[in-house]
């Protein structure tokens, strides 16, 4: 019996009759009470592809702990779809569901002092609502990812949801018919799984492998391959074994780790979205990271890895190509990882490396040479600036030219631009400004997705920048800046800029500027009045209260 207060809660003699004889009834035995209690976060649903094969790996899991010699307790836990949610007001729920996410498995794993937990999860919100959930209890826990989609095919291109979006403004510009638009829509989803590029959900999910919260590979499988069931399994086991030595979260999500996971977020071209999830789960976890971090860490990591949606190919293939084991060993050889961090095993990363390859098979170009990487330098900028005092985020991977100075075209929401832009009113050189989507002023920080992609389906990736106090979907690419803070409904500078204002993007300088005097935008500010809130209801309105600014990791539990 593992020496934890919670066990010991169970076994206290006459006092605990009634909860004994509860539990009796969801099928506890007279043996099984001095056995570890273990909370099953099972994350399954039909909303979405992503969830759709988590209840096959919960059971798994669950047999495989009771084999363990564990008494397993499953619960579920929610989620939405940010892809078919996108571009609708129902986005504005997305980020909110990873805070109820973190608050369901921790009211549940507390409420019943279990010993431990596993959180099977898919689409982007549930690994980090999990690992939040984690960090904060600090009791042994581990996360299983539900998997990757595999590709569709069509006309012998590989597609993801990604390809949809863009089929979008293709068809807008009169690229393609009606009929190829049908096609890439039946196509581009060909059964379970997270969203295929290297996008958020599988973005997190290599980072909380090179963090050491999953098991190696476990990141990068397919939802649909043996391998998924056999490795939910065995992270039940692993478990089991933490649980008995007391490995606990905090022992493992450490600074040093920390940087690790953003070296391979680097390293594999991974998410914007990386950053918010990561400075949330540091803030629960009690260690300390800043924005500025992701920056100094991004000077240090090339990009090695060739894979949408800037890239060619999707995470399916990373996986086959040696998954993200041979790219830690990579960095780990040229110094940039921390290889005595514990793992969730036990074991260090460098012990958990030790019989990887030193080098990337020579008979696959998804993950290239040391020396021939796709850019020298991370993806994942920070920009500061008069637009963006506390920071912002922009992905630079994909794009020919990382500076642009053009006319702000201004809008207030989401759907008002991309109305803006299927009208062809958005030319070459135009910088595109979407206010009032950050965290509170949304609220819930909505994912740009729809109009960044038709932008990229019409041709212009490349000529037209775009600035947000909202977020980008993972499959987001060309020359985007999101996370803007302080954001539009808090004054910040965002909210002063007007139609026809030259601003520049300088991903070299990392410089966002509005290019207006300080007088002006002193009157501006003195003129500008706070919008009345656009939910006064509901979650929506409690997560506008409670939310902070970007830079801090939109968290909820900041002043509480």
């Amino acid at each position: 019996m593992p020496d934890n207060k919670r066990s010991q809660a169970i076994t206290q003699g006459a006092q605990r009759t009634p909860n004994r004889a509860m539990l009796r009834a969801v099928g506890f035995n007279d043996g099984d009470f001095d056995k570890p209690i273990v909370g099953v976060a099972n994350g399954y649903s039909t909303i979405t592809p992503c969830n759709k094969g988590l209840n096959e790996l919960s059971l798994n899991a669950e047999h495989a702990l009771k084999q363990a010699g564990a008494m397993p307790q499953m619960f579920g836990t929610i989620t939405v779809s940010d892809g078919i949610s996108m571009g609708t007001e129902g986005m504005k729920y997305s980020l909110v569901s990873r805070e109820v996410i973190a608050d369901s498995i921790e009211t549940c794993v507390q409420a019943e002092s279990m010993d431990g937990v596993i959180a099977i999860g898919g689409c982007d919100k549930n690994m980090p609502g999990a690992m939040i959930a984690i960090a904060r209890m600090n009791v042994p826990g581990i996360f299983v990812y539900g998997g990757t989609i595999k590709p569709g095919h069509y006309k012998g291109q590989d597609l993801t949801i990604v390809s949809a979006f863009e089929a979008v403004g293709q068809h807008s510009a009169k690229k393609i018919d009606d009929e190829e638009l049908l096609q890439v829509e039946r196509h581009a989803c060909p059964g379970a799984g997270s969203c295929g590029g290297m996008f958020t959900a599988n973005t997190m999910s290599s980072a909380f492998e090179a963090m050491g919260m999953s098991l190696p590979y476990s990141s990068t499988m397919s939802a649909e391959d043996e391998e998924k069931l056999i490795s939910a399994g065995k992270s039940a086991e692993v478990l089991v074994n933490a649980i008995k030595q007391q490995i606990l979260p905090r022992d493992i999500i450490t600074r040093k780790s920390v940087e690790n996971a953003i070296a391979v977020i680097m390293a594999v071209g991974g998410s914007t979205n990386a950053v918010l999830h990561l400075l949330a789960i540091t803030h629960a976890a009690e260690v300390d990271l800043s924005i500025e971090d992701f920056e100094e860490i991004r000077g240090k990591v090339p990009v090695i890895c060739d894979l949408k949606p800037s890239g060619r190919y999707v995470t399916a293939d990373l996986h086959q190509a040696g998954g993200i084991p041979q790219v830690m060993k990579m960095l780990l050889n040229q110094g940039l990882l921390h290889g005595d961090c514990i793992t969730i095993s036990g074991q260090t990363i460098a012990e958990t490396l030790k019989d990887i390859p030193d080098t990337p098979r020579t008979d696959q170009d998804v993950i290239r040479q040391w020396d021939n990487p796709m850019y020298t330098q991370g993806h994942l900028a920070i920009l500061k600036g008069n637009l963006s005092t506390e920071g912002c985020v922009a992905k630079i991977s994909g794009i020919k030219n990382p500076k642009i100075t053009g006319p702000a075209r201004v809008f207030e929401s989401e759907e008002t631009c991309m109305a803006a832009i299927l009208a062809h009113q958005i030319k070459a050189g135009d910088v595109v400004v979407i206010r009032y989507e950050g965290p509170k002023g949304g609220p819930g920080m909505r994912e740009m997705l729809s109009p960044t992609s038709a932008l990229i389906g019409e041709g212009l990736g490349d000529s037209v920048g775009l600035i947000t106090d909202g977020r980008f979907s993972g499959g987001t690419y060309g020359m985007v800046v999101g996370h803007v803070a302080p954001e539009a409904y808090v004054g910040g500078t965002i909210a002063l800029v007007h139609e026809g204002d030259s601003i520049t993007i300088d991903a070299v300088q990392r410089l966002l500027q509005l290019n207006v005097s300080d007088e002006v935008l002193a009157q501006r500010r003195a003129e500008w009045r706070t919008p009345e809130p656009r939910y006064t209801r509901g979650v929506l309105a409690k997560y506008a209260k409670l939310v902070s600014t970007a830079s801090k990791g939109a968290i909820t539990d900041s002043e509480i």
